[in-house]
């Protein structure tokens, strides 16, 4: 078993006693390995006592029933273990709320939700990385800004990447007509996510360094403005109320909704609505229900429509104002959009439509190619980020300082000593494609495999290298619907969500909005929480 740290739960001095004290299952007298099963009974229990947490009731419709889950998303019932929500149909006063393992007997007409899958327990966190990272995110944020009004740097930092990535040209071509055309928006928002890992470094000294930024539908602002009161209960249920008092308040759902509402402010139409723009399948829906509740809390009217309903409904009239179905659309909130297989033909000419439009898009195509794992290689090279923020060193000392080593696989005598470098030693790096969405970088044997293929073709600048982070490892139970209870070596990934508003060249809100903090097992290289591999944690600053 890798080494892992005693600090993962503070105030215990000895592995026996935090097991003892903060586990509710009976381990014995010795540590539990990483990957013993532990008796599910006990947490069991623990859900049950805190059921209320997790889901919450609100009507849809007459004679219909509805969840909101506070830390919940939709899932297919599947045999086996785990606890789902069954709700039948009839007055929501009168529905029970409870959990259950789901009984596939059960009538086909009942609806189940499966809660979301979280840690049984906080994940410990360097209090130093935490707060560096909260205070470079007003640099992120108007670094993303300054990229996607810089035209030059994104058609020379895309150069090679739009020649063989035929998704990332797509974009790019929009981008082009649109300018060509003249922009019609004037108000911009931004809502991205900077995700980063604590990596140990030779001396074992951990070190905040970014995984990437992501600038198109970051998600889980809304589910993981609810896992502080869960976890918060788990702590007092254990024992432990002066540890529950020292877990941060966090509530994304309401910054990212406080950044809509600033745009769609500036707008100036008040009978104007925020559209979501949403997948065909949304299996999401919860997180991005809590944004949209924190908005018709403000009185905001929201509508949520896909691509095929902008293709068959939408128009603009001869100022450009975008309407669906007759209604105004002042804001354009992106939850997909950001992976080819979101398109088809009739999707991108929606996406040409909405991108003409004077609607206020989060994001703009500009910034959704300021995303990309091409530009933030480009942006390590020296003096990159002098040209971007001209005048301000602090800004960019904190932005690099976060840097892991990234490097170019451009065709040319740069690219082919990068490609040498990690077929010699593919431990050491990961090869990182054009995409969003988790789940699609290579390491180990199959990033070797993959660049020996491609290292003399122009199919590799479709790529990027990076620097392997290497956290430290520690321990937790993960609690994923439908799998086993088990104790697992883990590493975390913290993000935070930044927003910004700027309307015309003046930048109106710049803000941090909250943070994110994803646990994984060691065994998974890659992937997030909608790929089902991380779970949603809480960040115990220590």
């Amino acid at each position: 078993m890798a080494e892992t740290q005693d600090w993962q739960i503070p105030h215990c001095s000895e592995p026996k006693a935090f097991w003892r004290q903060w586990s509710p299952v009976e381990v014995g007298a010795e540590h539990p390995p990483a990957g013993s099963t532990c008796p599910a009974r006990a947490v069991e229990q623990l859900l049950l006592q805190y059921s209320w947490m997790l889901f919450r009731q609100s009507p849809q419709k007459p004679g219909v029933s509805r969840v909101e889950p506070c830390v919940c998303q939709g899932a297919p019932r599947r045999a086996g273990g785990g606890f789902s929500l069954h709700i039948s149909g009839g007055s929501p006063s009168s529905v029970p709320l409870k959990l259950h393992r789901p009984d596939l007997s059960a009538a086909a007409s009942l609806q189940v939700v499966s809660f979301a899958p979280f840690t049984l327990l906080p994940s410990a966190v360097p209090s130093a990385l935490f707060e560096q990272a909260y205070a470079v995110q007003q640099d992120f944020n108007m670094l993303v800004d300054a990229i996607s009004q810089n035209k030059e740097f994104l058609e020379h930092a895309l150069a090679s990447t739009i020649k063989v990535d035929d998704f990332t040209a797509r974009l790019f071509r929009i981008h082009t007509q649109v300018l060509e055309e003249g922009l019609a928006q004037s108000v911009f928002l931004g809502i991205n996510r900077s995700d980063y890992m604590f990596d140990s470094g030779v001396d074992g000294t951990p070190a905040l360094k970014q995984i990437e930024i992501n600038t198109i539908a970051a998600s889980f602002g809304g589910l993981t403005s609810r896992t502080v009161a869960v976890h918060g209960q788990v702590l007092k249920v254990l024992g432990k109320p002066q540890e529950a008092s020292r877990l941060l308040p966090n509530n994304p759902s309401r910054g990212l909704a406080l950044g809509i509402a600033k745009a769609w402010e500036l707008y100036s139409s008040p009978s104007a609505v925020v559209m979501f723009l949403v997948e065909e399948v949304q299996r999401n829906i919860f997180d991005q229900r809590c944004v949209e509740n924190e908005l018709w809390n403000r009185n905001i009217p929201v509508i949520r429509r896909r691509f095929r309903d902008v293709f068959e409904k939408g128009s603009l009239d001869e100022a450009r104002r975008l309407y669906m179905d007759g209604k105004e659309v002042a804001v354009v909130y992106y939850r997909e959009g950001y992976v080819p297989s979101n398109y088809s033909e009739q999707n991108w000419e929606a996406r040409l439509l909405l991108e003409r439009s004077r609607a206020v898009k989060c994001p703009d195509i500009a910034t959704q190619l300021a995303g990309t794992k091409k530009v933030q290689q480009e942006l390590s090279r020296p003096g990159t980020l002098e040209r971007l923020l001209p005048g301000r060193a602090e800004a960019v000392t904190r932005i690099r300082a976060t840097f892991a080593g990234l490097y170019s696989l451009d065709m040319g005598a740069e690219g082919d000593t990068v490609a040498a470098m990690a077929i010699t030693n593919p431990d050491r790096f990961v090869l990182k494609p054009q995409r969003e969405g988790g789940g699609n970088n290579l390491y180990g044997e199959e990033l070797r495999q993959v660049l020996e293929k491609i290292r003399d073709s122009p199919q590799r600048t479709s790529y990027i290298l990076m620097d392997k982070i290497k956290p430290r490892p520690a321990l937790n139970y993960l609690l994923r619907a439908h799998s086993p209870l088990q104790v697992s070596e883990c590493v975390s990934e913290l993000g935070i969500f930044g927003v910004y508003v700027r309307q015309g060249s003046e930048l109106v809100l710049n803000e941090a909005a909250g943070h994110l903090l994803r646990t994984k097992a060691v065994e998974h290289a890659d992937g997030g929480v909608a790929a089902g591999v991380a779970v949603l944690d809480t960040p115990f600053l220590v």
